[in-house]
C-alpha cells in the first residue's frame, strides 16, 4: 500500500527526527506537574524540545494576596499563587471546593475547581494545556473529572459546559487529522504547524473534519512541492514539481504586488485520491481561504520551504490568545495529548472497493475521516444523475398548475442560496463562500429529486396532475429545500444536534453560529420548527437512498422539534391550540381516547402543509374549497398528527426514565402519565420556550410527592443524564418568566407545582380522576427503518427493497442477506427453515426442532420494550433457532399486513 502523501525515505527520517528541536527554537512550554508535596516534578522532554516555563500573562490583573485567603487552606493558597491567579478567581474556586466536592483527590480537584471559576468570570490566565501540566492528566482525563466534579445540579454551569465540550471536540477534530497526518513523516514540524495556524486563523468553526482535512491538504501540496524529487515515493515524485513562475506571476511581481502561490493541481489530485476527497471543493478552499492565508502571513511568492521558526512564532500568538490545548504537542507524543488506549475507540473494518481477488482478505480502518469521505462520496454518486435546476418531468408538473410556480420557485431558491452561503461563510471562516455554494448545489439537486419524486407518488395517490395549492406554497418549498440541505451538511458535518436542540431562541447567547448542526439550517431560511416537521416523513419515504444513519438522523430532528423547537414563543404551534381551544371547550388537538389506537401514516405533506383545511373527500388534495362560514372546520391534520406522535414520544421518555428510578412502585407509572397527558392537553402553555423533559421530570417528582414516595430531585437529574439524548441545560437553565431562568427545582416550585396544585392534590383523594389510555406504541414509521427482532441484541429485520446491486455483480458474500446464529448448510437445511416459517401448525415446528410433545404456546407480543410474551415470561423448552424464526414469522406477517392496510387507504377515494 502506497503512504499517503509525500514520505521523506525512512532512513533519512530515521537520521534526523531525534536531532531536531520541535520549533528549531525555545518554545514556552506550560507548568510541570506537581507532585504530592507541591513542588513540580522535573521530567525531561522527548526529544531536543527546550522546556522554559514562562509565568502566566496577567495583563494587569491585580494578584493574589495572600493575607486575604487565611480562612482557606494554605496548600490551595499556594497554589493559587504559583498559578498566579486572582483573588476573585481564589474566592470562586474555594467556594465550589466547599459547597460541592470536598474530596481526598485535593490537588487535582483544587486545579479543576480553579479553571471552572476562570470560565465561569472570565478570568482565565493559563492556557489548557497549563492546567493540564499542573495536575499531569490529558485532554481526555482534565475533561472526565470536571464532569465528573458535576454532583449537583448546579455544580458545572452551562457555560462551563460549553467550553469543555468545544475543547473535547476540537481536540476530537485535531487527533483524528493528527493520525492521519503522520503517515507524512518528512513534513512532520513546519506543515503541521503551518495547518495549525492557518486553520486557528482562517476557519471559524475548527471542529468541522471535512474542511479542516481539505485543508490540510492543501498544506501538503504547498511542503511536497518544494521538497527534492528524491525525497519522495510514488506517485508523488512525478507531481509534486515546483511550478516555475508564469508571465502573469511575473509581472505582478514587476508591478510590486505579491505573488498568488502556484497550485499543482496533478499533485493536488494525487492527494485528493489518497484522501477519497472532492478535488473541486479542495480546490476551491486553496483558491480562497489557503490563498488569502499565505498572503496574510507572506508567504504568496515564496519559493523554498517556510521558516520554521516564524511558523511557531505566529502559532505561539494564536495558542495564547485562544488559551486551549497547544497542537504541537502531537509532534512529540506529549502525555497530556496522548490518548490512553482504552480511551481510542476501536475501529471498525470495513471492506476495502474495488480489490482484486487476491485482496478480498485485506480490511481498512474506517477512521473518522475515511467514514465522513465516504459518506459524502455516497451522496454524491446517488445525485450524480440529479440537476440543480428543475427537470423536463418537473416542469410539466409546474405547467399543469393553475398558477404556474415556476418563476417563484426559481427566485426563491436563488434568494435563499444568497443567504445560505453568506452565513456559511460566517460559520465557517473567512473566504469560505465557494465551499457554501457547492453545499447549497448538492443540496438543489436533492431538493428538486424529492420534490418530483413527491409529486409523481401524489398523482398516483389522486389520480391528478395539478397540483397548484402545494406547489405555490411557499411554506412547503421552503421546508423542502431545509431538509435536503439538512441532509447534505449532516453528511459533512456529522449527525449531530446542537445542545439536543435546546437552548438557543430561550435566552441563551444568540451570538453568530460557528456550527452547522441542526437547527441552524432553520434559523438560517428564518423557518419555524413546526413547518419544518411537516415535511420529514414525507422525505424519508420519497427518497429511497438515504443511508440508514441519516434517516435515524432526520428522525431525531423530528423529536428534537416535538420536544422543543415547536415551542419556540412565535411558534405557529401556538395559532393552532388556540385556535382548536376557540372551537369549543370540548374540542382538543387530539382526544386522549385515540391514544390506544395504532397511529396510521397515511398523511402526506400536502395533507399537512394544506392544513388545518380538511379536502373534501370528493376533491383532489390541491383544489379543496375552504368550508363555509357556520359550518365547523374539521380538526387540522398537522396538529391531529403532531399531538399523536408527540404523545408517543412523551410515554416513552417517561418509561425510560421511570424504569430508572421507580420499578419498585409501578403503580405510579399510570399517574405520572395521566398528569403529563392533562397538562399537555390543558396547560399546553407550559411549554412555551420549554423543554418536554422539564415536565416530565416535574410531574415524576410531583406524583411522588403527593403518593409519599422518596424521590428527591437530585436523584431524578442524576438518572437523567444517563439517558441519550440529554444536555444539562434542560434541566440547569429552565425558563421562569420572561428573560429570567433558574434551575428546574425552581421552576417546579414557582411555575409547575403553582399551575397545576389542584390537578397534582387531586391525585392524594379518595376518587382521584381517571386514568388517561397509555398510548400504543408503534414501528418506526420511515420503512427504511429496521425493526429490533424481541428478546435479541442485534437482529434486525427491514422492509424488503430493491438492491442497488444487480443479481448479477452481487458477490456471493452479499447475497447472504440474514443470518441466525448458524452457517447454512445443505439443501434439506434450507428445506426445513422455510417449511418452518410457512407453517401454521405449532407441533409441526416442534417436532421439525427435535423436540418432544408439543406444549401449548404462548401468545408471542412484538412491543417496543422487547418483552417476548404477554405475561413478559420466556419459555424454556424451544430452541434460539424457533424462537427467532417464529419472531421473524409474526414480524413479517405484521409488516405485510400494514402493508395491506396502507394500500387499501391508498385507494380510498
Amino acid at each position: 500500500m502506497v503512504q499517503i502523501g509525500a514520505t521523506v525515505r525512512s532512513e533519512t527520517r530515521e537520521k534526523n527526527r531525534n536531532e531536531r528541536a520541535l520549533h528549531r527554537g525555545t518554545v514556552d512550554m506550560p507548568p510541570k506537574k506537581r507532585n504530592s508535596s507541591g513542588a513540580p516534578q522535573k521530567k525531561e522532554p522527548k526529544g531536543n524540545v527546550k522546556s522554559n516555563v514562562k509565568s502566566p500573562d496577567t495583563n494587569g490583573r491585580a494578584l493574589l494576596s495572600p493575607e486575604r485567603h487565611k480562612d482557606k487552606e494554605p496548600e490551595f493558597v499556594s497554589l493559587c499563587g504559583e498559578l498566579q491567579v486572582s483573588n476573585s478567581i481564589c474566592d470562586h474556586a474555594w467556594r465550589i471546593w466547599e459547597k460541592d466536592i470536598k474530596s481526598m483527590d485535593k490537588a487535582n480537584q483544587w486545579v479543576a475547581c480553579m479553571f471552572i471559576a476562570g470560565v465561569e468570570l472570565d478570568d482565565i490566565s493559563l492556557t489548557f494545556t497549563q492546567f493540564l501540566k499542573v495536575v499531569g492528566l490529558s485532554v481526555k482525563q482534565f475533561i472526565a473529572l470536571v464532569r465528573k466534579m458535576d454532583v449537583n445540579v448546579d455544580t458545572i454551569s452551562p457555560k462551563v459546559n460549553a467550553a469543555v465540550t468545544r475543547l473535547e471536540i476540537k481536540f476530537d477534530v485535531t487527533l483524528a487529522l493528527y493520525q492521519r497526518f503522520v503517515k507524512r513523516k518528512e513534513l512532520w514540524e513546519s506543515s503541521w504547524t503551518m495547518f495549525l495556524l492557518a486553520k486557528g486563523t482562517f476557519l471559524q468553526m475548527e471542529d468541522d473534519l471535512v474542511i479542516a482535512f481539505q485543508l490540510l491538504l492543501c498544506v501538503l501540496e504547498f511542503f511536497t512541492k518544494r521538497l527534492p524529487p528524491s525525497l519522495l515515493q510514488p506517485p508523488y515524485m512525478s507531481s509534486a514539481t515546483f511550478s516555475p513562475p508564469t508571465r502573469t506571476s511575473r509581472r505582478h511581481q514587476g508591478k510590486g504586488k505579491t505573488r498568488p502561490p502556484d497550485m499543482n493541481t496533478q499533485l493536488l489530485e494525487t492527494l485528493c485520491m489518497e484522501g477519497d476527497c472532492s478535488l473541486d471543493e479542495v480546490k476551491n478552499l486553496y483558491q480562497t481561504t489557503f490563498c488569502a492565508f499565505l498572503d496574510s502571513v507572506g508567504l504568496s511568492g515564496l519559493q523554498e520551504l517556510t521558516p520554521m521558526k516564524m511558523l511557531s512564532e505566529k502559532y505561539e500568538e494564536l495558542y495564547q490568545k485562544s488559551k486551549d490545548f497547544d497542537a504541537r504537542l502531537f509532534l512529540i507524543e506529549d502525555e497530556s495529548v496522548t490518548p490512553n488506549k482504552t480511551e481510542v475507540s476501536k475501529v471498525e473494518i470495513t471492506p476495502r472497493k474495488n480489490l482484486l481477488a487476491d485482496d478480498l482478505a485485506i480490511p481498512v480502518p474506517q477512521t473518522p475521516i475515511r467514514a465522513a469521505m465516504s459518506s459524502i462520496q455516497q451522496l454524491r454518486v446517488d445525485l450524480k444523475s440529479s440537476s440543480d435546476q428543475p427537470s423536463n418531468s418537473l416542469m410539466v408538473y409546474y405547467k399543469n398548475c393553475t398558477v404556474d410556480p415556476s418563476e417563484e420557485i426559481k427566485r426563491r431558491v436563488e434568494r435563499l442560496a444568497e443567504v445560505f452561503i453568506q452565513r456559511f461563510a460566517q460559520a465557517v471562516g473567512q473566504h469560505c463562500e465557494g465551499l457554501g455554494r457547492k453545499r447549497f448545489n448538492l443540496g438543489a439537486q436533492l431538493y428538486y429529486k424529492v420534490m418530483e419524486s413527491m409529486l409523481k407518488s401524489e398523482e398516483k395517490r389522486l389520480s391528478v396532475q395539478n397540483f397548484s395549492k402545494l406547489l405555490n406554497n411557499s411554506a412547503f418549498h421552503t421546508s423542502l429545500l431545509a431538509c435536503a440541505l439538512e441532509v447534505v451538511i449532516a453528511t459533512y458535518v456529522g449527525n449531530t444536534l446542537k445542545n439536543g436542540g435546546f437552548g438557543r431562541g430561550t435566552g441563551a447567547n444568540n451570538s453568530v453560529e460557528t456550527d452547522l448542526c441542526f437547527p441552524w439550517i432553520l434559523d438560517v431560511f428564518q423557518l419555524p420548527a413546526f413547518d419544518f416537521y411537516k415535511v420529514i416523513e414525507s422525505f424519508i419515504k420519497a427518497e429511497p437512498t438515504l443511508k440508514h444513519d441519516m434517516v435515524k438522523h432526520l428522525e431525531r430532528c423530528e423529536h428534537v422539534i416535538m420536544e422543543s423547537l415547536a415551542w419556540r414563543m412565535d411558534s405557529p404551534l401556538f395559532v393552532l391550540l388556540k385556535q382548536s381551544r376557540e372551537e369549543g371547550a370540548g374540542e382538543q388537538a387530539e382526544p386522549p381516547t385515540t391514544l390506544n389506537q395504532p397511529l396510521l401514516h397515511t398523511h402526506t405533506a400536502a395533507d399537512l402543509y394544506l392544513s388545518p383545511v380538511r379536502p373534501s373527500r370528493l376533491l383532489p388534495v390541491t383544489e379543496a374549497e375552504p368550508f363555509s362560514p357556520g359550518i365547523k372546520a374539521p380538526r387540522s391534520n398537522s396538529l391531529s398528527l403532531f399531538y399523536k406522535k408527540l404523545y408517543r414520544m412523551t410515554y416513552l421518555r417517561l418509561k425510560m426514565l421511570f424504569s430508572q428510578l421507580l420499578t419498585s412502585h409501578p403503580e405510579l407509572e399510570p399517574i405520572i402519565w395521566t398528569l403529563l397527558q392533562h397538562t399537555l392537553q390543558n396547560e399546553y402553555e407550559l411549554m412555551r420556550d420549554r423543554h418536554l423533559d422539564q415536565l416530565i421530570m416535574s410531574a415524576m417528582y410531583a406524583i411522588c410527592k403527593v403518593k409519599n414516595v422518596d424521590l428527591r430531585f437530585k436523584t431524578i437529574v442524576t438518572a437523567y443524564k444517563e439517558l441519550p439524548n440529554t444536555n444539562q441545560e434542560t434541566f440547569k437553565r429552565v425558563l421562569i418568566r420572561e428573560g429570567q431562568f433558574d434551575s428546574i427545582i425552581v421552576f417546579y416550585n414557582l411555575v409547575f407545582m403553582q399551575r397545576l396544585k389542584t390537578n397534582i392534590l387531586q391525585y392524594s383523594s379518595p376518587r382521584p380522576p381517571p386514568l388517561s389510555p397509555i398510548p400504543h406504541i408503534p414501528c418506526s414509521p420511515y420503512k427504511n427503518s429496521p425493526l429490533r427482532v424481541p428478546g435479541s441484541n442485534n437482529v434486525y429485520v427491514s422492509p424488503m427493497k430493491s438492491s442497488r446491486m444487480s443479481p448479477v455483480v452481487m458477490t456471493p458474500r452479499s447475497r447472504i442477506l440474514i443470518s441466525i446464529g448458524e452457517t447454512f448448510g445443505s439443501a434439506d437445511k434450507f428445506q426445513r427453515i422455510n417449511q418452518m416459517v410457512s407453517s401454521t401448525d405449532w407441533s409441526l415446528k416442534r417436532s421439525l426442532d427435535g423436540g418432544s410433545a408439543p406444549k401449548p404456546l404462548k401468545r408471542l407480543r412484538f412491543d417496543m420494550d422487547g418483552q417476548d410474551e404477554a405475561d413478559g415470561s420466556k419459555s424454556s423448552g424451544e430452541s434460539t433457532l424457533i424462537q427467532k424464526l417464529a419472531e421473524m414469522s409474526s414480524t413479517r406477517s405484521r409488516m405485510q399486513e400494514q402493508k395491506l392496510k396502507e394500500e387499501a387507504d391508498e385507494e380510498l377515494p
